[in-house]
Order: C-alpha cells, then sequence, then structure tokens
C-alpha cells in the first residue's frame, strides 16, 4: 500500500461530485478516516458505475467498490465500517476505518395542484428542508402574497405535459404529488410525470377516483409496471382530515420512501 499514489486530486474530485449532483445522478463517496497509510484517499462509486480516485490499492477498491452498492441500496446518509468488516481479504487495510457517504441532490418536491392541500404540502415540504416547486394552471392561485416562502417555486402551467417535462426533467431525486382539482388534470400530470420515472409519485383521492384516472393511462398504453408505482391514494394512513393533515400524510409517505422506513410506530415492539 503506497499512500503517494492513494490520494485523488481535489479538483478531479470535486469536478466529479459537480457532475454528479448537476445531473441529478447518485454516488457513494467512500474515505479512508483512519489507517497505517492511506488517511485521507477518496474515492467516489456513481450509480451509473463510473468511478473517480483510488486508495492505490486495486483488490482494495474492488472491495470498496462492492459495498458501496450495497450502502447505496440501503439509503442510510453516513457509515463508519471497519475494512474487515466488508473486504474478504483486507491484508494491509485491516483495520482501517472507512467512512461512506451517500451524494444526491436535495430532494425535490413538485406539486402539481396549488389549492388547499397543494399548498399546505408545498409549505410544509419548504419547511423540512426539500426543494419545492409548486405547478397550476391557475397563474391566481401561484402568487407571492400567498407564497412568501423564497423557497418554493410558483411556475404556472400552460400545459401541463410540456411545463412539468421541464420541471420534472430526468426524474431523478423527484418527488412528484399529483393534488389537481379533478380527474381531467390528474391524468394529464401523471401523464407527464410518468415519463421521467421519479423516485416516488402519488396523487391524491378516493379509490374510485384514482382507479378512474389509472384505468385511463392503462388504456392509453402506459405500462403495468409503471402504474404500480404510483402511490394511489398518496400518503399514510393517519386518520387526517384537515389540509395541513392530509399534507402531513403525504410528505410523511415521501420521507419514508426516501429514508427506507416502512412507517409502522416506533414503539410497536413494545406490544408484539
Amino acid at each position: 500500500m503506497d499512500s503517494s499514489h492513494a490520494q485523488t486530486p481535489p479538483a478531479e474530485l470535486t469536478r466529479a461530485l459537480a457532475r454528479v449532483i448537476g445531473a441529478g445522478g447518485v454516488a457513494v463517496l467512500a474515505t479512508i478516516v483512519e489507517a497505517e497509510q492511506g488517511v485521507g484517499a477518496k474515492v467516489l462509486f456513481e450509480a451509473e458505475g463510473g468511478r473517480t480516485g483510488t486508495t492505490g490499492d486495486a483488490t482494495f477498491d474492488e472491495a470498496l467498490a462492492a459495498y458501496a452498492r450495497d450502502f447505496d441500496a440501503s439509503r442510510a446518509e453516513a457509515k463508519t465500517l471497519r475494512a474487515e468488516e466488508f473486504a474478504p481479504a483486507p491484508g494491509a487495510w485491516r483495520g482501517a476505518r472507512v467512512l461512506f457517504e451517500r451524494v444526491e441532490p436535495e430532494p425535490h418536491l413538485v406539486v402539481c395542484g396549488a389549492g388547499h392541500v397543494g399548498a399546505a404540502l408545498a409549505r410544509l415540504a419548504h419547511a423540512v428542508g426539500y426543494r419545492v416547486t409548486l405547478v397550476d394552471d391557475r397563474a391566481d392561485f401561484l402568487t407571492r402574497e400567498r407564497f412568501p416562502e423564497g423557497g418554493i417555486d410558483l411556475v404556472t402551467a400552460h400545459g401541463w405535459g410540456e411545463t412539468l417535462k421541464e420541471v420534472v426533467g430526468t426524474g431523478r431525486g423527484v418527488y412528484a404529488a399529483v393534488v389537481t382539482r379533478g380527474h381531467n388534470e390528474d391524468e394529464e400530470c401523471l401523464h407527464a410525470v410518468l415519463a421521467a420515472r421519479p423516485d416516488y409519485v402519488g396523487m391524491i383521492g378516493s379509490r374510485r377516483r384514482t382507479n378512474i384516472v389509472l384505468g385511463r393511462l392503462r388504456e392509453s398504453g402506459i405500462d403495468e409496471e409503471v402504474l404500480r408505482e404510483v402511490r394511489a391514494p398518496v400518503g399514510l394512513d393517519l386518520g387526517a382530515v384537515t389540509p395541513e393533515e392530509v399534507a402531513l400524510a403525504i410528505l410523511a409517505e415521501a420521507v419514508a420512501h426516501r429514508r427506507g422506513g416502512d412507517g409502522t410506530s416506533l414503539s410497536a415492539w413494545r406490544r408484539a
């Protein structure tokens, strides 16, 4: 193990990180935080397969890559492990500590519909740190008097399809909530959103209303596998009644999906 070959030029790593985030991608950054040699070495593993940097040890790099895939699937933000916990034969790296960190853009919530629920959802998501875009085809619903929060982008749709195509982009890191005023608007929004396959998509409404919209989309040719990804009706069962409570139920489900939670009570184990 030669630490002189283990350090990735900071500028190279910075460019790689900027490229991943700019493209809405996901990556895992592995950093050697404790070792006899090579402390500070970093390797960036992209979800699409790209790699930037090295520890100077090809075998250990492969062990890092293998665990990076498992770490990515876990949806964890960060985790520190000893080399022997993930490398079958750590060799000279035995006892080394590695920090794995998830790299991704800030979560982007796209809310289709600026009625009571959509407005409450936009405000709540902004308050907990999401980048929020609120879209409606009624410009008078999207005023700064109504939404003084600077972190909520207000977009008037002159045709839902084209507007949402631009807003949702690649769909990576995007959480879409369709909470419009009617069947036709729901269908237009979902059709546009699903084309990008966002990380999460949900639609408000009764079972009957959501089934009608999903049935129309099925008839239009959208694949059944894609339709199964739609949370409809959207949200966790909180017994919500008010718009603010419904917004909380929706955001709670989105957070659970992002973090890998199952939505059950944390105290359930006491009653098991």
